[in-house]
């Protein structure tokens, strides 16, 4: 009986992630679908979406449009709640996409001088001038499964930068080490 459950729990392990991601896509496309009027026509709510944030994403370049961005930004800054919310999602797409990526740089931190006990992360400031401690690093270290971390700041002489893509490191760090790094 207990061979047969190991078997069970060996087929679960396959069959939940890709079915969960499946059912996770299936219902983002279905959501888009009926967000805008499909005529029937599979995958037309995605298309609209896609085509509606393009264009918004080029209006959004205009130098016209600029200053309007400018005002609404201020105005979400300074409503109270709202800014919470806003200012914390604006913060984390900006560390992972655009121009201003902040985890592009993956370190191994020697945790201390004794042990040979290492964490991979990312340092978000080169220098920790602002707090008159020039020779700390700013390191981040996310949480495995989570969507947490900590922030360490730590000796540049404990870091070893990696010549590793980002993203690698990032899914090395968050599966607890499980997937592979190339």
């Amino acid at each position: 009986m207990r061979k047969y459950f190991n078997y069970f729990l060996n087929g679960f392990l396959i069959v939940a992630p890709i079915g969960l991601t499946g059912y996770i896509l299936y219902a983002v496309f279905h959501w888009l679908d009926n967000l805008f009027p499909n005529y029937g026509v599979p995958g037309l709510g995605l298309l609209g979406a896609v085509v509606i944030v393009t264009i918004i994403g080029y209006v959004a370049k205009s130098f016209m449009v600029r200053p309007f961005l400018v005002i609404a930004e201020r105005v979400l800054h300074r409503t109270p709640l709202v800014s919470i919310i806003y200012s914390s999602l604006k913060d984390l797409f900006d560390a992972f996409v655009g121009d201003n990526q902040k985890f592009n740089s993956p370190v191994l931190a020697r945790m201390n001088a004794q042990d040979e006990v290492y964490k991979m992360g990312f340092v978000t400031q080169d220098s920790m001038l602002a707090i008159n401690r020039e020779e700390l690093l700013a390191v981040y270290f996310p949480h495995s499964y989570n969507f947490s971390g900590e922030l360490v700041l730590m000796p540049a002489a404990n870091i070893t930068y990696l010549d590793m893509p980002s993203s690698e490191v990032m899914k090395f760090i968050v599966s607890g080490g499980v997937s592979r790094l190339i």
